[in-house]
Formats: C-alpha cells, structure tokens, sequence
C-alpha cells in the first residue's frame, strides 16, 4: 500500500507516563507524563498558530492530551487506526525488551497488520482534508518513515516535533523537513 501524495503534518504525541520510565506503551493508555504536558503546551507556539483542515489523534489518551493542550482552541478528530502497535504480551516491559519491527510480538500485531491499518487511515484523512496536523506515535512516524524511505529503522523522533510531509511535483518522493509554523 502506497501513501496518498497531500502534504501534511506529523508529531509524535508529549510525553506519557511510560515514555519517563522507559516502558512500552503501545495499545496501552498511558496518560501524559508533567513534563509531556509542559511540552504539549509548549508546542502550541508553533501549533496553534495554524488553522488546520483538521487536527487528527489516536484514540488513546496520549495524544489526545497532547492536542488538548498544544491546540486549546481547535478539536481534534480521533482515529482508532492510528494507535500505536499493540505489543502484546510486551506490553508495560523495559523498552530494552521491545523486538525488531518485522517480528510480531507474543499476543501482538504483526507489522504488516499495523502498517496496513496505519496506512489507510492516513489515506483516509489525506483524501478528506488539505493539510491536516496528525498526532499520533511514534510507530506511526517508523510506517511513514518504511514507505517513505524503505524502513522503519531509523531515529525515534521526538515527543511534540513537528515534521512536514510534502510530496514531490513528481509525487514519486517526499521532502520531510521540521515544521516551523508555517507552509512555505
């Protein structure tokens, strides 16, 4: 499955109470950490800035937390297909524990299973709105980063970093850059 070729925005939810103390979070609700709301809040200089088509989130408390704080004035459209990978039995464990993308976890989704449900939700919300801001997980940025470039091995981005997505004229790649307030 292939990415829609629309621009838009992606940032990786603040914080959560997993992310501090090092545990996978994925299927797991983990509320924001202090300092994620301190983030979240933060990043509304450069995000509520901006009237977005739509502001979209999973359906977990993270990233709904997350808009709530950095786009007080607009609501955020929730998806449940953009959750984060549900890591089965490693669900809570040390992050150390977490296993390569391609093996599926104990009681877990594979990666393809994933990547397809991320991918048509994206496609979904691309097809429906001109630029819209999507807070979801880190998860979601590696399926992005495995159509864009080939991989989902590649640096966790951080918590509440705004990264444009703009599709090439020849829609055939993608310029990724970080997100400073504006579209130009």
């Amino acid at each position: 499955m292939t990415l829609l070729a629309k621009p838009f925005v992606f940032a990786r939810h603040a914080q959560s109470e997993f992310n501090a103390a090092f545990r996978i979070g994925g299927f797991t609700d983990s509320p924001l950490s202090a300092m994620g709301i301190q983030q979240a809040k933060e990043a509304a200089q450069i995000l509520s800035a901006i009237d977005w088509s739509v502001v979209v989130t999973s359906t977990l408390k993270r990233t709904q937390e997350t808009a709530f704080y950095a786009l007080p004035k607009q609501t955020a459209l929730p998806y449940e297909q953009l959750k984060e990978r549900n890591w089965g039995d490693l669900e809570g464990c040390p992050i150390e524990q977490q296993l390569p993308y391609d093996v599926t976890p104990p009681n877990g989704e594979s990666w393809q299973d994933f990547e397809a449900r991320v991918l048509s939700a994206l496609n979904e919300i691309l097809s429906e709105y001109s630029w819209p801001l999507i807070i979801a997980h880190s998860g979601v940025y590696r399926v992005l980063n495995n159509v864009i470039n080939g991989t989902p091995y590649c640096p966790r981005v951080g918590n509440v970093t705004p990264i444009s997505f703009v599709p090439s004229e020849d829609e055939n790649s993608w310029e990724v850059t970080s997100f400073k307030g504006s579209f130009i």
